[in-house]
C-alpha cells in the first residue's frame, strides 16, 4: 500500500509556515509530510532555512496523526551523531511514533560551515555507516563509549528514549549508498524514479519502505508555474555531482545561470493544472516500487495546491 506525503520545503518557508503547511496537509488526508534538514537554501531566492529539530518540536503540538519525517540529515559533519541521535530520540518522543529518520551523506554547502572539510563520496559513506553505528548504540538505552575511525563518544547515555525508535531510511544516490541501505537502513530513500539504486538496495538484501520526493509546480496557469519553478527552484536541473559538491549559496546561484525555462521543461517536472502529469507521475513512481510518494509543490502549498490535491489528484490514486 502506497502512502502519499507533502513536503515541507525549508527551503521556502519560514518556520511558523512550515508548520501551517503540516496542519494542512493532515486536514487534507495526506499520510505523512517530509521536511528537509539544511543549514543553507539552495539560492537565495528560496530565503529560508530554520533549524529542523525546533520546527519539528513546533509540529508534534500541533498535528495529532500525521506521520512526520526528515528527508534527510547528514549526521555526519555539521552536527556530530551523538547529538542527532539525542535530538531524534527527543523529537521520536514528542511526536508518539510518528517519526521516520531519514539519513545521507549530505551535501557541501550545509555541512563545510565549521570548517571541517568535506570528504571525498566514498568516505562520506563509510562516515555515515559508523554514525549509525553510534546513533544505534545510543539508542539501545546505555552509557557508550565509543572510539571508531571517524568519531568517539565518552560515557554518553541517552535517557529520555522512545517507547518506539523511529526507523531509520538511508538515502542513496548510486551503488554504495544503496548497499549501505541495505545493510544499515530500515529502507531507502531516493528522490524521482531510480531503478537503478532500488535494484542494487533489493539485490543486497534491502527491504523495508522506500521513500521519494517528486518535485512539482501547481497553478491554475502553467505559464506562471512554469517561471515560478524556474526562479525558484532551477537547482532541480543541475547535473551531476554538483548539487553535493557546490560550496555556498553564491555558487549555486552562479550554476543555475545555465537553467532556463526550457531545461526546468525537459527535466519533465509536472508544470501547471493538468492533474493527469501528477497523477501519472505517481503511478510510475508506485510501479518501480516506492511505497512512500511525497509530493514538493514549488511555492505555497496552501495557496491552492491542498484543494487540488483533494479534489484532482487523491481521487485517482483509490
Amino acid at each position: 500500500m502506497v502512502e502519499y506525503g507533502l513536503t515541507l520545503s525549508s527551503e521556502e518557508h519560514s518556520p511558523e509556515k512550515l508548520v501551517e503547511i503540516a496542519v494542512g496537509a493532515e486536514k487534507s488526508g495526506f499520510d505523512f509530510v517530509s521536511i528537509s534538514d539544511h543549514f543553507h537554501p539552495w539560492i537565495s531566492e528560496q530565503g529560508h532555512s530554520p533549524f529542523v529539530w525546533s520546527v519539528l518540536g513546533a509540529i508534534s503540538t500541533a498535528t495529532d496523526t500525521i506521520g512526520v519525517a526528515v528527508g534527510v540529515t547528514c549526521p555526519t559533519v555539521r552536527i556530530h551523531p551523538a547529538i542527532n541521535a539525542h535530538a531524534v530520540a527527543t523529537t521520536a518522543r514528542l511526536l508518539e511514533g510518528r517519526f521516520t529518520w531519514g539519513v545521507g551523506s549530505g551535501e557541501n554547502l550545509n555541512e563545510h560551515i565549521l570548517g571541517d572539510g568535506w570528504p571525498p563520496a566514498d568516505i562520506r559513506i563509510e562516515m555515515l555507516g559508523e554514525a549509525i553505528e553510534v546513533i544505534r548504540q545510543l539508542w539501545a538505552g546505555e552509557s557508550v563509549t565509543f572510539r571508531g575511525q571517524y568519531y568517539w563518544v565518552e560515557d554518553a547515555r541517552i535517557f529520555d528514549l522512545p517507547e518506539q525508535l523511529p526507523p531509520v531510511i538511508v538515502s542513496a544516490f548510486g551503488d554504495e549508498a544503496a548497499r549501505l541501505a541495505a545493510e544499515m537502513g530500515d529502507g531507502l530513500w531516493i528522490t524521482g524514479v531510480r531503478n537503478d539504486v532500488i535494484d542494487v538496495f533489493k539485490e543486497n538484501g534491502g527491504n523495508g519502505p522506500i521513500y521519494s520526493q517528486l518535485s512539482l509546480c501547481w497553478d491554475p496557469d502553467r505559464d506562471k508555474a512554469l517561471e515560478r519553478a524556474t526562479r525558484l527552484w532551477p537547482n532541480t536541473a543541475l547535473p551531476g555531482q554538483l548539487a553535493q559538491d557546490l560550496r555556498t549559496v553564491q555558487h549555486f546561484e552562479q550554476a543555475v545561470e545555465m537553467v532556463d525555462s526550457r531545461a526546468i521543461e525537459e527535466a519533465k517536472m509536472p508544470l501547471g493544472p493538468d492533474p493527469e502529469l501528477i497523477v501519472d507521475s505517481i503511478r510510475k513512481a508506485a510501479k518501480a516500487g516506492i511505497d512512500h510518494i511525497y509530493l514538493h509543490q514549488i511555492g505555497d502549498p496552501l495557496d491552492g495546491f491542498l484543494d487540488f490535491w483533494e479534489k484532482e489528484i487523491r481521487p485517482e490514486l483509490d
